[in-house]
């Protein structure tokens, strides 16, 4: 393999960044017109004024000059640029910086597209997780089935509901069955972020208040890894027994869709 000259790579980063310039206009990041224009798109200015940096500074990371930026101005850059996930950590390898890490996306809040897909499932259960399993959008269903809205957005997490709410452990028939498999899931996705303080907080929060994760954590028994709850029982005490499907939402952000399907109890 041909290694990349870092002359290549500046020539690249400067090629992206004017190709993304030329392709939106004013009117698609909320700024005026401001009458007719000799070249097709955003002026540097603007890209520098929604960034939140100095002219003179963007136009030289636009010329590939040799100078230092953080994850924070890469980050508000791609949002300016409008850049979907791939193209923001493309943006990243292009300025010699790894991707972002999982913490500098956490989000409070899905895109409005989002909460409507999630409420146009109507009778099928649907929240949103994020890689630490904080349920960040949810629609009637599954509030009916979890009680999201009724618990603190600082413990609704659904690790923290499936191992340290009574009111939750009751109200699953299979918890035996369905923990393990649940934190087995999880334990893939610390792999992704083992040294995000976030999760490691979660995670010792976690070993605090619940016995059962603390042995399983310190334990691995093979189990088959599972995001969603396999029965509940609903408001009136009738079991109700899932199947689940898994849809990624954000793949940079890490926010994933657990869609519940129910299925007779018999089988």
């Amino acid at each position: 393999m041909i290694e990349r000259s870092l002359s290549r790579t500046k020539g690249e980063l400067s090629e992206f960044l004017l190709r993304h310039r030329q392709k939106l206009m004013p009117a698609d990041v909320g700024l005026p017109s401001g009458g007719r224009r000799r070249t097709p798109g955003l002026r540097r200015e603007e890209v520098a004024a929604l960034a939140g940096v100095g002219l003179t500074w963007y136009t030289w990371f636009e010329q590939g000059r040799d100078i230092q930026v953080s994850e924070k101005f890469l980050l508000s850059l791609s949002y300016a640029l409008k850049l979907d996930d791939a193209e923001c950590s493309h943006l990243f390898l292009l300025a010699h910086k790894r991707p972002p890490p999982p913490e500098a996306h956490h989000l409070i809040s899905v895109t409005p597209l989002i909460q409507q897909l999630l409420d146009d499932l109507q009778a099928r259960p649907a929240y949103v997780l994020n890689l630490r399993w904080d349920v960040i959008a949810w629609n009637a269903a599954a509030d009916t089935l979890f009680g999201f809205s009724q618990r603190h957005r600082d413990t609704r997490n659904f690790l923290r509901m499936l191992f340290s709410a009574p009111d939750m452990r009751r109200r699953l028939p299979a918890w035996g069955d369905d923990a393990p498999r649940l934190l087995a899931q999880f334990r893939y996705d610390f792999a992704v972020a083992p040294g995000d303080p976030a999760m490691l907080a979660l995670v010792d929060d976690l070993k605090r208040l619940s016995p059962a994760f603390r042995k399983g954590w310190q334990t691995s028994n093979g189990e088959i890894a599972r995001r969603g709850i396999s029965s509940v029982e609903n408001t009136d005490g009738v079991r109700m027994d899932f199947q689940h499907e898994t849809l990624v939402v954000d793949q940079h952000r890490h926010l994933k869709m657990l869609v519940y399907f129910a299925t007779p109890s018999d089988q």
